[in-house]
């Protein structure tokens, strides 16, 4: 299975924003260039983040994004299906039924046992995301990369983050 380059880029926004102090956002300008992505395409992710419900974007000089929700509440899952959507990564197109040595109706009434497989895979994936949150990413992330590298970076978001209006 291959997702869009979007999902990536969704996953390490909502990463950002995660981080963010409360009160603070960030454009579509500055994560673009914090991640080196084109501004177009990724105002495309956030848009879906949007619509999802799982990020709020605010207007004007300072505006920008943030989470909508606590890291907590915020599972890989629901990121991955904000910009993926919700249709299962397997769509069966019932092949054996073009089988010239099937007899007829044979094997009509459930589904067949390869696109069951597919279709527990995809739960499982789906499970495992659904059980990721948003707070784990940022604890793994706290132990991984170096205090220096997470200050620099935070600085130099804060730099160009927005605050929302009192």
């Amino acid at each position: 299975m291959i997702l869009k380059s979007q999902v990536e880029w969704a996953l390490h926004c909502c990463a950002v924003l995660a981080g963010l102090p409360p009160g603070r956002t960030l454009s579509t300008k500055a994560l673009a260039e914090f991640h080196g992505l084109p501004k177009e395409y990724l105002s495309k992710a956030l848009q879906a983040l949007s619509q999802a419900g799982l990020v709020e974007g605010t207007l004007g000089p300072s505006g920008g994004y943030r989470l909508r929700q606590p890291p907590e509440a915020v599972s890989f899952l629901d990121i991955v299906e904000a910009v993926e959507g919700k249709a299962r990564s397997f769509a069966c197109q019932n092949i054996r039924a073009n089988n010239p040595c099937r007899p007829q109706g044979f094997c009509d009434a459930a589904p067949c046992a390869i696109a069951r497989i597919m279709w527990e895979a995809d739960e499982a994936w789906r499970r495992h995301l659904r059980g990721v949150r948003l707070s784990d990413l940022l604890a793994m992330l706290g132990s991984e990369i170096p205090e220096e590298q997470r200050r620099r970076s935070l600085e130099w978001l804060l730099g160009r983050a927005g605050q929302l209006a009192d």
